[in-house]
């Protein structure tokens, strides 16, 4: 977009109005202008005074429709908190010398003075209690006042002028004595119930207007660094302006540009460009994209991973965490959260996460029977029962009558979803380097993804002819060690080929051994929440009422301890084998930039 210099902010009010374009970031005029400055240190301030205003107050309200006297009103917030901050800082300046005192007990300072004015000092004195020597009674008229922590705290009276040496330390004194200083505490902590009591009524009224103003601040802060991404051109007459569109946007956007006195032109980005990427999914995928968004954006040519792994972080959750009981708590708590959520509230996807993820956990779970660290299957419901038997891994042995174990199935689980998810990830990324390179640079990851197939086909299909295994093999050991870098010297394929055998097969035995946390991570928080339960049970005493109460509470302690520590664990390790393992296969890139629209 060429626009003329002196139209050019009325332009830029219009393209904010119309809040579809993303602007190339170039801020060829400075960003310390005195007014972009002097706009952000407003902004600071201003957001400053919300967050502590909102720390005194309950009053949740949305913004006020203007944000008149807003300057006012932030100065006269800042006096408080700053009166506030000087009484706060004088009470715990006032504890110290009540602390200091209050050994001494009350007496008055006018008395010691009629002392002196009769000839006598006063000092005030401690040592350790075994310190304390008599004959300093008699000496110098010493009295202990008050022992202490093995430590006597007393005074001598002894006449002016007299000079003498005493193996104590010296006390220090307030400059008033404790009744004053009581007096003084209770002054100031008046004083401070009464300035928050003015806060508290100032958020109330301020809240909303300032929330308006740091909104219109924001706005103009967001105006200044757009006019500063414009380029001056032909002698400084001419602004030209770069930005992004979505294509379902770009009719509305010419509509608007045509209408306007300014030159446009639009174009299909190139390869080179660094488009703004929007994230498209449906209203599941969407609320995995915060855990995309944790480690990088993807470019704009390259795959959305977020569909892809996200029904794999579901499941791998539910491994992780692996308790029924431990799944519906996290799924009721989820369910009242979004109960009591107002619309609108940025919380609310990640509520509808947890959700997901607590469903995952009771279905995961169901595989064990694990509840609350209680074996489930053993407590002969019809319905668990049949489940047991036609679903968990841990079905009733018609041999020994007894109950599987369902541990080896969960280690074969674990490792059979890590396989699954590293082919998945390479198919994904033959899909990629078609999609940004063309067929030709996929070769090398299909040879490879047929050689692991062929494997996995030779494990499990014994009745596979040799032929065919022998010919997979030469197929995909062909397209791997001869076109992994096309376009190259056929030597130096094979070299880079070798190198790249070497790397994947050391780097796929390491990413299978990765999954195995899925089965440790389960089993760990089981045992533990079967120790709890032993514990709960064996430490509570024999007395009817408080033995039942005290196992109650052992067992509500050590459960919310084991849902804390492994609702951790079962967030963060998924995350790790998505980002590493996943990405890694599937060769993401990631390092887009978000696209957002230039708009109120």
């Amino acid at each position: 977009m060429l626009v003329y210099h002196k139209e050019y902010e009325e332009f830029l009010v219009k393209l904010r109005d119309a809040g579809v374009v993303h602007i190339a970031e170039k801020m060829s005029g400075s960003a310390e202008t005195p007014e972009l400055q002097s706009l952000l240190a407003e902004y600071n301030r201003c957001e400053k005074i919300i967050k502590r205003l909102e720390s005194v107050s309950s009053e949740n309200s949305s913004t006020a429709d203007n944000c008149k006297n807003a300057s006012l009103m932030i100065e006269k917030s800042e006096e408080l908190f700053a009166h506030l901050e000087q009484l706060n800082q004088e009470m715990q300046s006032l504890d110290k010398d009540i602390a200091t005192m209050s050994v001494w007990g009350s007496y008055d300072n006018a008395l010691i003075e009629k002392l002196k004015s009769a000839g006598y000092n006063v000092g005030f004195y401690l040592v350790s209690a075994k310190g304390f020597d008599p004959e300093w009674s008699n000496l110098y008229n010493a009295i202990v006042v008050n022992t202490i922590a093995s430590k006597s705290y007393f005074v001598t009276v002894t006449p002016c002028g007299m000079d003498f040496e005493i193996e104590a330390e010296t006390a220090r004194l307030a400059a008033r004595p404790l009744a004053e200083l009581k007096k003084a505490y209770s002054d100031v902590t008046v004083n401070i119930v009464a300035v928050n009591d003015q806060l508290k009524s100032c958020a109330e009224e301020y809240l909303p207007v300032m929330r308006a103003y740091c909104k219109d601040l924001q706005g103009r802060i967001e105006f200044s660094k757009v006019a500063l991404d414009g380029e001056k051109v032909s002698g400084d007459k001419l602004v030209l302006l770069e930005g992004w569109v979505p294509e379902e946007d770009r009719k509305a956007l010419e509509t608007m540009l045509k209408n306007e006195s300014v030159f446009y032109e639009l174009s299909k980005p190139t390869p080179d460009d660094d488009v703004p990427i929007r994230f498209k999914n449906n209203a599941f995928f969407r609320l995995f994209e915060p855990i995309c968004e944790l480690y990088m954006l993807p470019k704009y040519n390259e795959l959305d991973l977020t569909p892809f792994f996200a029904p794999f972080y579901m499941i791998f959750f539910g491994l992780c965490l692996g308790d029924m009981g431990y799944g519906l708590v996290i799924s009721i708590a989820s369910a009242m959260m979004l109960m009591f959520m107002k619309k609108g509230n940025s919380m609310i996807g990640y509520a509808r996460l947890a959700l997901t993820l607590g469903v995952s956990t009771i279905l995961c779970g169901s595989l064990t029977g694990t509840f609350f660290g209680f074996n489930m299957y053993e407590w002969n419901i019809p319905f668990l029962d049949w489940w047991r038997d036609n679903v968990s891994f841990a079905a009733m042995n018609p041999e020994t009558g007894k109950l599987n174990d369902p541990n080896d199935a969960l280690f074969n689980l674990a490792l059979i979803l890590g396989g699954v998810q590293i082919c998945y990830a390479m198919v994904l990324k033959i899909v990629n380097q078609i999609i940004q390179l063309g067929f030709k640079y996929s070769i090398a990851t299909i040879g490879w993804l047929i050689i692991i197939l062929a494997t996995v086909a030779m494990m499990y299909i014994p009745s596979l002819p040799m032929s065919v295994l022998y010919a997979l093999y030469a197929i995909g050991g062909g397209g791997a060690l001869l076109y992994n870098s096309p376009g190259k010297n056929i030597f130096l394929n094979i070299g880079i080929g070798l190198w790249d055998a070497y790397n994947m097969l050391t780097g796929l035995l390491g990413d299978m051994l990765s999954y195995i946390r899925l089965f440790a991570l389960g089993l760990s928080g089981g045992v533990l929440a079967a120790v709890f339960n032993n514990i709960a049970v064996q430490m509570s005493p024999d007395i009817p009422v408080v033995g039942s109460l005290v196992m109650v509470i052992i067992f509500l302690f050590g459960h919310c301890l084991n849902i804390f520590m492994n609702t951790i664990g079962a967030f963060v390790h998924p995350i790790r084998l998505t980002f590493v393992e996943f990405f890694k296969n599937a060769g993401y890139e990631g390092g887009g930039t978000a696209y957002k629209p230039f708009k109120r």
